[in-house]
């Protein structure tokens, strides 16, 4: 993906536009292509201490000139109150994101290049210059580091207890400001002068926006001096690594040739579902000796909810198996009175566990990966007893009120606790509370069933199956009694809530038809979606909460009480659009019309890819246009649910030969698939499915 030179010098637009590189251990960098930090998590080298979390930012940014006939031409760019300074920005003429973030800068005719890479596995960035062109040029290239040693959610200002001491050794010096954290490496080929300075009053204005801290203060402990020559590339290698040498050639060769792998078994025939292939890599993460899911860049670790939902899309169409099972597994050993944890923690070892859903999305996801791997040892032996942990846990009750009601449905809720996925809560205000049977809850708990019936059956156990079949039995005949609200023409999101039942036209119902078939009649789901299409779809994602709703709010902006309040009472979601795509499937056909207007949905995604954080898809958008992007600017679900769809429901396909995975075949058990082909659009990835989209009449 490129910029031109016209926005990369429009300031406005280049801080807009913004750029991410992660390590595969929770850390990243990253930045905006205008060169500038406009966040506090804006970073070069941002490591996790204990992977994904305990992050820490050590290296902010760099300040960088090239001398040329006596004149010192700025690549950098910072943000100071009601000034800006320097503006590298005025001479940069291309930014690309291929094979990583690489800026091109013309200095009085003299073309240079400067790329930042991550290493995969490693807490180690690097930066590279490189003089472009056919003639014989010099250029002197001077860089100041700057540098804090702070938490990422903090801001960092001057102080007397740094340290400014440096180790200087032959093409390394080493900077440690705060002894409570491991000490900054730089590895380079030039020449180093010590002279600690202060950077003060560094704007960010996102921050600004967002209602919180919106200043700190960067030291620079010196400045790097490099000779540069046409065609030769310098490095400059950072990291909090304990290592006296690095080969920086090789890492750079091993790094570029892993992330090519992972391009070439990316869909060639759809540039979106190629994008977003791309783009998975980037939220698979260690956790300990196991892999896990970061939810979303900046801000978010891993989390249940958003870990399950995602892995079919991330892990399974994407063929990346053994990762999908390590995460699992990990899980699986997590499980406590029938529940996995909804988070863990940025610091600390107890996880959290107040969440609703996670659990039956890790029964879910178990299912999926149990049909596209053919894995039954392992299932049996480590995921088999968590689900009947899981479902004996909902039975009986557990944490927060969850329970089977007599009805067969399960129920949940205690106050101030926030456990759906709508879980915004501002101090003791829960803003979407959603106690009693939420719809969504209702159809997992349908699928969690007859999951467990047919792992029971599978393994042997025929008391749990009988069980586990009757008691899907007597839910999916409640649902269908109870759900349906008949002046509206569509489902309820709540029944027997501490108000009754609640009528908000939310996108929840959307799964009591993509999960499964028998809880909403054809008839009905078809009234379902006119009218999510009509009040809630937009080209980004779907309204949290209709217009007409009384509390709908159009913007998610001002304070972080007022964008609370707006995170689920209409903000945009893009990862609903997933759901919304295979339920569209299921209730329309898999004719070309049906399959290329449900393509169409997603199209403003495509766009999407281009704005914001190039390549990735934001966390959630404004209810109104024009739709402005916000929350986090990388999230792991917006990326996986349209990714997942577009390979399971439209028949995108990949080749997963070319990843050193097996081939990934995305099946559905015969006797539970939802009754959809893929038809002309091409080949489906899920087998067992009818010629035929069925729904119970």
């Amino acid at each position: 993906m490129k910029i031109g030179a016209e926005d990369c010098r429009n300031l406005d637009q280049a801080l807009g536009l913004e750029w991410l590189e992660t390590n595969g251990r929770g850390g990243f960098s990253s930045g905006t292509v205008g060169g500038a930090n406009t966040r506090r998590y804006h970073a070069l080298l941002l490591t996790a201490r204990k992977p994904p979390s305990e992050r820490f930012v050590l290296v902010n940014h760099l300040e960088e000139w090239l001398d040329i006939a006596g004149q010192a031409i700025p690549l950098s760019t910072n943000l100071y109150p009601g000034a800006v300074h320097p503006t590298g920005h005025e001479h940069c003429i291309e930014f690309s994101t291929e094979p990583w973030p690489t800026w091109t800068f013309d200095c009085n005719g003299i073309t240079i290049q400067r790329e930042i890479l991550s290493i995969h596995g490693r807490d180690i960035v690097m930066v590279r210059w490189k003089l472009i062109g056919k003639k014989q040029l010099r250029a002197r290239l001077r860089v100041r580091p700057k540098l804090t040693g702070r938490d990422y959610h903090a801001t960092h200002h001057e102080n007397g207890c740094l340290s400014t001491e440096a180790q200087v050794r032959n093409g390394m010096v080493l900077w440690q400001p705060y002894s409570s954290l491991p000490p900054v490496r730089a590895f380079h080929s030039g020449g180093y002068r010590h002279d600690p300075i202060w950077y003060r009053h560094i704007q960010f204005p996102v921050e600004q926006q967002r209602g919180l801290d919106a200043e700190e203060d960067w030291w620079s402990p010196g400045e790097f001096t490099f000779d540069l020559e046409s065609g030769s590339i310098t490095t400059l290698a950072l990291t909090s690594e304990t290592i006296d040498q690095l080969d920086v050639v090789a890492l750079a060769k091993h790094e570029k040739s892993r992330r090519e792998t992972v391009q070439q078994a990316a869909p060639a025939d759809d540039s979106l579902a190629g994008e977003l292939w791309c783009a998975a890599d980037t939220y698979i993460s260690e956790r300990g000796t196991q892999q896990t899911v970061i939810a979303g860049y900046p801000w978010f670790t891993d989390w249940g909810r958003d870990t399950f939902i995602s892995l079919p899309g991330l892990c399974l169409v994407t063929g990346r198996l053994d990762v999908a099972w390590q995460i699992i597994a990990s899980f699986a050993a997590h499980v406590s009175e029938g529940m996995v944890p909804n988070r863990f923690p940025d610091t600390g070892e107890q996880p959290e566990y107040n969440t609703i859903d996670a659990s039956l999305w890790f029964i879910h996801a178990i299912d999926l990966y149990l049909a596209t791997s053919q894995d039954e040892a392992r299932v049996r032996e480590t995921a088999w007893p968590a689900v009947k942990q899981i479902l004996d846990g909902y039975r009986r009750g557990t944490r927060y009120g969850i329970r089977m009601d007599e009805d067969g449905l399960i129920t949940g809720g205690v106050p101030g606790a926030q456990l759906t996925w709508m879980d915004a809560k501002v101090g003791d205000w829960v803003v979407t509370p959603r106690h009693g049977k939420p719809v969504e809850i209702q159809a997992l708990w349908v699928r969690a069933l007859e999951v467990g019936e047919t792992l029971a059956r599978q393994f042997g156990e025929a008391d749990y199956a009988d069980r586990y079949q009757n008691d899907r039995s007597i839910a999916i005949a409640s649902f269908r009694n109870r759900f349906w609200y008949e002046q509206g023409g569509y489902l309820y999101d709540v029944i027997d809530g501490p108000e009754g039942n609640d009528a908000s036209l939310r996108p929840n119902q959307l799964y009591a038809i993509s999960l499964v078939n028998e809880l909403v009649p054809l008839d009905k789901a078809q009234q379902i979606l006119r009218l999510v299409e009509k009040q809630l779809l937009t080209p980004v994602g779907l309204r949290t909460l209709s217009p007409q709703d009384p509390r709908y709010r159009g913007r998610y902006e001002g304070s972080v009480v007022e964008r609370d309040g707006a995170y689920h009472q209409g903000t945009v979601w893009p990862f609903l659009l997933g759901t919304f795509v295979t339920a569209w499937i299921k209730v329309h056909g898999t004719k070309a019309a049906a399959l290329n207007q449900a393509r169409g949905f997603l199209d403003g995604i495509g766009a999407h890819l281009k704005e914001a954080c190039l390549g990735q898809v934001s966390e959630i958008f404004d209810a109104e246009a024009p739709h402005c992007p916000r929350g986090c600017y990388a999230q792991a679900w917006s990326v996986a649910e349209p990714l997942r769809a577009l390979v399971e429901d439209l028949g995108i396909q990949a080749d997963t030969e070319k990843v050193t995975v097996k081939r990934v075949v995305v099946l559905q058990r015969k006797e539970t698939a939802p009754q959809s082909t893929q038809g002309k659009g091409g080949k489906n990835l899920r087998q067992g499915r009818g010629e035929s989209t069925s729904l119970n009449p």
